[in-house]
């Protein structure tokens, strides 16, 4: 099993794996709007969750696989509120046939967004 890291946050020092390959799948693990060092980086909702995606993006890219190969998203908004923005600006990553979802709010502290993800790396079968 590999560990892939996003490059642009290689300071990251948190207790888990950014993500894990198993065999074909990419386990990627909560994304959010942070630092390299991995402190909350507080912005407009757009913001947070247009960082979250780039991090979930440069982490995919690093495993090999781009958005169309992610199969599952686990969503967390901090408040449903948002809930319309979130689904315009989810539409602008992914698209039909769009990943199996959870969408949840609160209980994410001070984050507005946060994102996990399941892609199938390509050429395996789906």
């Amino acid at each position: 099993m590999d560990v892939v890291r996003d490059p642009h946050r290689s300071g990251l020092v948190q207790p888990f794996s950014p993500a894990r390959v198993v065999g074909d799948l990419v386990l990627v693990s909560g994304q959010a709007c942070v630092d390299e060092r991995g402190a909350h980086v507080e912005a407009s909702f757009e913001v947070e969750m247009r960082s979250s995606m780039d991090a979930l993006g440069r982490i995919l890219a690093a495993a090999g696989c781009v958005f169309d190969d992610v199969v599952q998203t686990r969503c967390y908004l901090g408040t449903y509120d948002h809930r319309d923005e979130f689904n315009r600006l989810y539409l602008e990553y992914f698209r039909a046939p769009l990943p199996a979802r959870t969408t949840t709010a609160g209980g994410i502290g001070p984050l507005k967004f946060e994102i996990d993800a399941i892609a199938v790396r390509p050429g395996a079968v789906r």
